[in-house]
């Protein structure tokens, strides 16, 4: 009796949804049932079922009320994981050139002479040298200073 009404209440509802929604929850639920199928016993989603998901999410507002196979909180979490590798891979540091060996072993010579003398004061004496190096290079090199 419990199931009679619960579908009779479901049928009720379908009708009032616009015919974009029902067409989505069509979409949404044959994806579910092709995952279903080609992963049995226990369906394992692959990164593009995520990737529809993430996206879908986005598109439909009412796509949690059609998912199935995962729970809402999981898609929202795949959602976080992409946007953190986009940022990664948007942040990576690029390597910048190695310094030639001699360069370097002037600087740790002048760190060595000069004391007193910081990041800025090495870059400059270099630049009167007519060595073009960065000030961070002096300070990557002034740190293995050996006193």
């Amino acid at each position: 009796m419990k199931k009679r009404l619960q579908s009779i209440l479901q049928s009720l509802i379908s009708s009032i949804k616009s015919r974009r929604d029902l067409a989505f929850e069509n979409l949404l639920l044959r994806q579910q049932l092709a995952a279903m199928k080609h992963r049995q016993p226990r369906p394992k989603l692959s990164k593009a079922d995520r990737i529809f998901w993430v996206l879908f999410s986005k598109v439909w507002p009412n796509w949690p009320d059609a998912l199935h196979i995962v729970t809402p909180e999981t898609v929202v979490r795949w959602h976080r994981q992409g946007f953190r590798f986009y940022w990664s891979w948007k942040s990576r540091r690029s390597r910048s050139p190695k310094v030639d060996p001699a360069i370097r072993d002037l600087i740790r010579d002048m760190c060595r002479a000069n004391p007193l003398w910081g990041a800025p004061r090495i870059h400059g004496e270099l630049l009167k040298l007519g060595l073009d190096v960065s000030e961070a290079t002096s300070i990557l090199t002034q740190g293995s200073r050996s006193t």
